[in-house]
């Protein structure tokens, strides 16, 4: 009786130690029992403007979920911009509407519902002219088009982590909290969201990523544990990437853009 009581202790240690994250976060959430409509919807100024950008324009952004989901997990979406457009398009996945997928006109950097987006990639020129046609052929090929479930997927970041396999000059590595992103299509087995690497996933709930841009996440019920030696980081469930060094963006493709909050903000 003894061991099987001390498994006990150690499992429910052990998950108090995963849901620690989640907990501090609530804890200095503002959002508790505001109303999705009066959450603020602004652009956050990041993107450049369409009017005022020839050019083609691709990039990925990341905000706290709406409400008690935020204190788990961030939302992904994608927006592109075609050469000489005058409007962007912005792709994402959400749990209302007959359709989980969703392209439509928009401003491409907007909070979502009172969470500050965080800019993950950004593309132009050329480069950005060859991911628009292969993101719109991968969204069109996207196995879940009208399935959303929150956890462990397929949902949002199922999506965003989907598309970016598929075009190669998508090289981005999504914040460990991006719960969802490990559901895969098909299979155990597959490549690293930003290509860098591997993991192995049992339909996001359980499974294990090494990758040179991702480092490597332990998930456990969704919850990403992790280290990212080249960002010198933990990555840490519910809080996200604690580290000296930008895991995200890849400098080549850079481009100067107001300092945002750290997607492990919860305001």
């Amino acid at each position: 009786m003894i061991k099987p009581l001390r498994w006990l202790i150690r499992t429910t240690v052990f998950l108090l130690v995963l849901l620690a994250g989640p907990a501090l976060i609530a804890a200095c959430s503002s959002q508790s029992g505001q109303s999705w409509r009066d959450t603020d919807r602004s652009s956050a100024g990041i993107a450049p403007l369409p009017g005022q950008t020839e050019e083609a324009v691709v990039q990925v952004y990341g905000a706290r979920a709406y409400n008690w989901r935020g204190n788990f997990a961030v939302h992904t979406w994608i927006a592109t911009k075609a050469r000489g457009a005058s409007t962007y398009e912005v792709h994402d996945v959400t749990g209302w509407g007959h359709k989980a997928v969703r392209s439509r006109p928009g401003e491409p950097d907007t909070a979502w519902y009172g969470n500050p987006p965080m800019l993950l990639a950004d593309l132009r020129g050329e480069k950005a002219d060859a991911a628009i046609i292969n993101i719109r052929t991968a969204i069109d090929a996207y196995p879940f088009p009208n399935e959303y479930k929150a956890w462990p997927g397929p949902n949002s970041n199922t999506f965003v982590a989907w598309v970016i396999r598929q075009v190669p000059e998508l090289d981005v590595a999504l914040p460990n909290i991006a719960i969802g992103k490990d559901y895969l299509a098909d299979g155990v087995f597959a490549k690293a969201p930003s290509g860098s690497g591997y993991q192995f996933s049992l339909n996001g709930y359980f499974g294990l990523m090494a990758s040179i841009r991702e480092g490597v996440e332990l998930n456990i019920l969704g919850l990403n544990i992790g280290v990212d030696p080249l960002a010198l980081a933990v990555k840490l469930p519910g809080i996200g990437h604690i580290g000296l060094r930008d895991p995200w963006m890849d400098r080549s493709t850079w481009h100067k853009a107001p300092v945002m909050e750290q997607v492990s903000d919860a305001n």
